[in-house]
């Protein structure tokens, strides 16, 4: 029972932190404190892309399932739980590019805001 709820809080925090990968450039906007954690992991994001890495809350959450006496992870947490889940799997690259595009603007946008904010202080 113990190992279960490992797993499963393993799980809810690697769902988490993908989230804030996507969208924490836009919780930025409100603290803007937040932006240097979400430089790092979008940082950790982009290299564990680009290089097919594994996170490593992967294994953790596989030991976890395994030792509460389930199968363990077939594969990798997005390919398990994201990947033909959320969206079919034939469309990888096009989500990949708008999650970019969903970050790029969210820096843009924090960007606007510091200048505007600037120019409102300087004023």
């Amino acid at each position: 029972m113990v190992y279960r709820i490992l797993a499963d809080a393993t799980m809810v925090v690697h769902f988490a932190f993908v989230a804030f990968v996507v969208v924490g450039g836009f919780l930025a906007w409100r603290w803007p404190w937040v932006i240097v954690p979400h430089l790092v992991a979008a940082g950790w994001g982009l290299l564990i892309t680009v290089f097919s890495l594994a996170c490593p809350l992967t294994p953790v959450e596989d030991r976890f399932r395994r030792l509460a006496g389930e199968r363990g992870l077939p594969s990798g947490f997005i390919d398990t739980y994201i990947e033909g889940v959320l969206y079919p799997q034939q469309y990888v690259e096009e989500v990949r590019a708008a999650v970019a595009v969903v970050i790029a603007v969210s820096w843009i946008g924090l960007l606007v805001r510091w200048r505007r904010a600037r120019a409102g202080v300087a004023a």
